[in-house]
């Protein structure tokens, strides 16, 4: 008795202390309704209007573009692909359907949102649909219309859509076989500058500071399209230091991003957090290519749709790597950046959710976990932390960031005072 006394009058010990620092976010859950299993891709970006813009999958129904106003904190549709390109949406769940909006979000200067649609899995062995093909759209926030500007390439999704609004051009990146297609946004035809070419699974299209479009070849070259002079060319990258990478090197895909300038690009692989810099000007058939060394260091290095070239002019990614820490298990989600001026790579912390109670993780009905809810686990000072995949990063104009997180699909808000 003496003892259950005095247990209960001593003082609770102190949480243990994480043995890195947090960056600490504000998590939304992406609007219920428009996603089937808590999931979207790369699909995100800041409006003109300043409001933030998510891709989302239904597997198997529809796809959608949510807004998100961070005043208010209000989320709505304002793209219904099946709506936009006239499609009903499946009584039963197919593989034939527009499932997932999984581009990059493409803010052209006039503020047009390009985005395009996807197909998905297939639901169950009875699935045996033929897809489609996918379709490219464009959403206006100032009048809020969006327009569907056809469909690229019979049988396959549109993975990235970039769009040159003064050449009258938008660039499309195809899924399965990864053609690339130019579409002419005023005859709304589609063509291939040379249809041998495959590109790298979810290539990325940019536009370099002399209005050429330029992409990443499957064998790891650069091919690069003039639309003044209808002229397509093959570069090389020739690196100071380590390869960027080679056909089915298991390195996984590349993701790459434009400098305010667009003389030059920052890429790093799926698979290897090197950061690389690539002139994007210089002349000849070799694209020089800076190895800026390693963002962060650890075992099982896995970096989504996450890079990006802020509007401070730094390098942000999002980074995951195996928890050897021995403070709780699973994985990792660190927010990395890079400052060009310093010459100087910095891990700003691991992601922490600031308010635990944005989504019930508490059982269902039958007593069982949600389903789609496994994405975010709670370290020993009982923080919670993505624990699976992030899938896009993306930074306002105000230096808010904002990432995207799946299981349940998360939208991440980091204040400016958070990420230093």
């Amino acid at each position: 008795m003496l003892l259950s006394v005095l247990l209960a009058l001593a003082p609770a010990a102190d949480p243990p202390k994480a043995p890195f620092p947090y960056v600490k976010a504000t998590a939304h859950h992406v609007l219920p309704g428009t996603h089937t299993d808590e999931s979207g891709y790369f699909s995100l970006c800041e409006g003109h209007d300043g409001k933030v813009y998510v891709g989302t999958a239904a597997y198997g129904l529809n796809a959608y573009l949510v807004e998100f106003d961070p005043k208010t904190g209000k989320q709505r549709i304002v793209v219904d692909v099946n709506q936009v390109c006239g499609l009903k949406t499946p009584e039963k769940p197919t593989y034939a359907a527009q499932s997932k909006i999984h581009t990059r979000n493409f803010v052209a200067p006039s503020g047009k949102i390009y985005v395009g649609s996807k197909q998905g899995y297939r639901r169950g062995k009875d699935d045996t649909a033929a897809y489609p093909g996918g379709y490219v759209v464009v959403y206006d926030p100032a009048t809020g219309k969006a327009e569907n500007l056809g469909m690229p390439f019979r049988g396959e999704g549109v993975n990235d859509v970039t769009a040159d609004e003064k050449a009258g051009l938008a660039y499309v990146v195809t899924c399965e076989d990864h053609h690339w297609v130019v579409l002419d946004l005023k005859s709304k035809a589609f063509r291939e500058p040379d249809p041998e070419l495959r590109l790298t699974p979810y290539a990325q299209t940019l536009i370099d500071s002399k209005g050429r479009a330029v992409v990443v070849t499957r064998d790891f070259r650069v091919a690069r399209f003039d639309p003044a002079t209808g002229k397509l060319e093959y570069l090389t990258l020739a690196s100071d230091g380590k390869s960027v990478g080679a056909a089915d090197d298991k390195l996984g895909p590349a993701c790459w991003a434009l400098t305010a300038d667009a003389k030059s690009a920052y890429l790093i692989r799926m698979s290897d957090p090197t950061l690389f810099r690539i002139d994007l000007t210089a002349g000849g058939a070799k694209l020089p290519v800076a190895d800026l060394g390693r963002l962060i260091d650890g075992k099982g290095f896995d970096s989504r749709g996450s890079l990006i070239v802020g509007h401070d002019g730094k390098v942000y990614a999002l980074g995951r790597v195996n928890n050897d820490t021995k403070f709780g298990t699973g994985f990792l989600h660190h927010l990395l950046s890079y400052d060009p001026e310093a010459k100087k790579a910095r891990d700003h912390g691991v992601l922490a959710v600031k308010n635990p109670d944005w989504f019930d993780f508490g059982p269902g009905k039958d007593g069982k976990p949600k389903p789609w809810s496994h994405g975010f686990h709670k370290l020993p000072d009982g923080t919670v932390t993505p624990l699976h995949a992030h899938m896009a990063l993306t930074q306002a104009k105000d230096g808010t960031l904002y990432g995207t997180v799946i299981y349940p699909f998360t939208l991440l808000r980091i204040d400016p005072a958070d990420a230093k």
